[in-house]
């Protein structure tokens, strides 16, 4: 492992019992182009040599090389995507209690009372203030081909999207996003629109998703801005553009409606506030509370 000069160095100045540290001083001092001899003493540890009018510049040098390395390797940076939520998302919850309601408000039916109340109208939206419906048509389904697509690909999403942001504040985001999508359809549509169905948040989540997956490899710089964009337009046109009875406007508004959202979660202060246990059972109050909420003022006399 030493150097071998013509004279061997004879003068001890430094011990270790780390042989990495002795490795350290054969290369500092090699590169230094200094005489040096590493010796292993019978007690294990590792003695380094050098002529005595070496000495100073031998220390010199490899003090220096350790105070030029002392914070190095630096320390691997904090991961974005370090969240784990407090509670698992209730996913089979969430599909469970869709069938079970779907089971007591059946398909779609013009004397229905579920789908007379708290179906989507434009007109009872915009000029008689029952804003309710924008979230109770979310609960209602056409037929039972509606419910299954929407329990099947959106329960899958919502357990994802769930575990970046944490149960409650992801399904309140998840409800007041589809909700603001459906107003917006229905100020583009006008007062003779009508929708109901889960697929608004579906295309919600694919929104907020998109961004907050990107959000966690990068930041936005330049181009990169349209990559959730375009990977939700991808989906959009793949999942939610076709079919007779197809509401392409609620789907195109939840997309859109989702990667805002998704960006305003990605940032400060709901990326410090979702590991507070706190802020996430408030989130989840406030969501309960305004869908209830939301069936009361529905099915109020």
């Amino acid at each position: 492992m030493a150097s071998q000069p013509a004279t061997t160095p004879d003068h001890l100045i430094l011990t270790t019992d780390l042989e990495e540290t002795a490795l350290i001083w054969n290369l500092v001092l090699s590169a230094v182009q200094i005489p040096h001899h590493i010796h292993r003493a019978d007690n294990a540890n590792w003695q380094l040599f050098v002529a005595a009018n070496k000495e100073l510049r031998a220390i010199h040098e490899i003090e220096s090389y350790f105070a030029e390395n002392r914070d190095w390797p630096p320390a691997p940076p904090i991961p974005d995507n370090d969240f784990t939520p407090l509670l698992q998302p209730p996913t089979l919850l969430l599909i469970g209690a869709m069938i079970l309601f779907f089971s007591v408000t059946g398909p779609w039916e013009k004397h229905s009372l579920w789908f007379t109340q708290g179906a989507g109208h434009g007109a009872r939206i915009l000029q008689d203030g029952e804003w309710w419906r924008l979230l109770t048509a979310l609960t209602l389904h056409a037929d039972t081909v509606h419910l299954l697509s929407n329990c099947l690909i959106g329960g899958w999403l919502i357990h994802f999207f769930c575990r970046l942001t944490g149960t409650g504040l992801g399904l309140c985001s998840l409800l007041l996003t589809a909700g603001g999508a459906n107003l917006i359809n229905v100020i583009i549509h006008g007062p003779d629109h009508q929708f109901v169905g889960f697929s608004t948040a579906v295309f919600a989540v694919i929104g907020m998703l998109a961004t907050l997956s990107h959000q966690a490899r990068k930041k936005f710089t330049g181009a990169h801005f349209l990559i959730p964009i375009m990977a939700g337009a991808a989906l959009l046109a793949a999942l939610g553009s076709s079919g007779e009875r197809t509401d392409l406007g609620a789907h195109l508004f939840g997309l859109l409606c989702g990667l805002i959202a998704g960006h305003i979660l990605g940032g400060e202060p709901l990326r410090s506030l979702r590991h507070s246990f706190l802020f996430q059972s408030l989130s989840f109050l406030l969501f309960l509370t305004l869908l209830i909420g939301s069936w009361l003022l529905a099915l109020q006399p």
